[in-house]
């Protein structure tokens, strides 16, 4: 499987010029990817392969903020082994040990040092693999050694208290040596972290999930993480079998998307191999991208 492209796309938001960098490609599931909703339906969307599983992005923002340039998710990084990567069918290594977030940031004119500020949606090892890499003693370095790392402090306590349920999901090398090294900033509920980008308690996924919210010259948009995780998963039944609190997802999506749609917010799509962002409409039935 080849990385979904383009690795980079730039477009303005108001003020500031956002980045959206394609960190690699996954397979997972697609039953698991879609819960309740019959296989019929969802394979209309998103066809599924010979061993059940769809193709699946991991997209990163990088953010040029006055305050710095802020990273909202890593993707999954390079520290697990080649088993793991083969079962989650994961492809985002360059030949010399890079990541295509790396190259992602570099394309965009800046170095991993650059980065002020990275923001984790939750600490899942898709969404914070790459906070960390492993140098060639072994040891875990922050991949980003001038930022200041942002989580829900509720997301980190639950991160390192795992249950049967939620423990292959986290890997403590991503996190807790951030914590180690006081580079961790805890925030609890919503918080405007830097002037115009706000971080919104999103729970459902994961009890702490947040989305992040930038705003600038009158203009909104919205990173939801795994809230939706692809365009498919628009409709609010249309939820994932990964989620611990599916009906919370429910009733946050009704929410959010109800304002997305009426403030005409810009909603970007984090695991959607192909559809980067769009704008919400409602078509009596069901949420929908505007323009489809």
């Amino acid at each position: 499987m080849s990385a979904p492209t383009p690795l980079l796309r730039t477009l303005r938001h108001g003020a500031l010029a956002v980045h959206a960098i394609q960190a690699g490609g996954q397979k997972l599931d697609g039953g698991a990817m879609f819960g309740v909703v019959p296989k019929p339906l969802w394979e209309k969307r998103i066809p599924a392969d010979e061993r059940n599983r769809i193709p699946l992005g991991m997209r990163c923002l990088l953010l040029e903020h006055d305050a710095g340039l802020v990273l909202v998710d890593t993707g999954a990084g390079n520290k697990e082994t080649d088993k793991f990567y083969e079962i989650y069918s994961i492809e985002n290594r360059a030949l010399d040990g890079r990541t295509f977030l790396e190259d992602g940031i570099r394309e965009a004119g800046f170095a991993p040092e650059d980065i002020a500020y990275v923001i984790n949606t939750h600490l899942h090892f898709d969404h914070a693999g790459g906070n960390t890499y492993r140098g060639e003693g072994g040891e875990v370095r922050p991949s980003f050694p001038q930022a200041r790392y942002i989580v829900q402090r509720g997301e980190f306590e639950y991160a390192t208290n795992t249950n049967e349920r939620t423990a292959a999901s986290y890997f403590s090398d991503n996190f807790v040596p951030l914590a180690k090294l006081d580079m961790l900033t805890l925030v609890d509920g919503e918080t405007e972290i830097l002037p115009g980008i706000r971080l919104l308690p999103t729970p459902g996924h994961v009890p702490y999930h947040q989305s992040i919210l930038i705003e600038s010259a009158g203009e909104t948009a919205c990173f939801l993480g795994d809230l939706v995780p692809t365009a498919a998963h628009l409709p609010l039944p249309w939820i994932m079998g990964y989620d611990v609190e599916p009906l919370v997802t429910l009733e946050t999506k009704r929410r959010v998307l109800r304002q997305a749609m009426q403030e005409q917010w810009l909603i970007f799509f984090e695991h959607d191999a192909l559809v980067e962002s769009g704008r919400v409409a409602h078509d009596g039935k069901s949420y929908k991208l505007a323009d489809l």
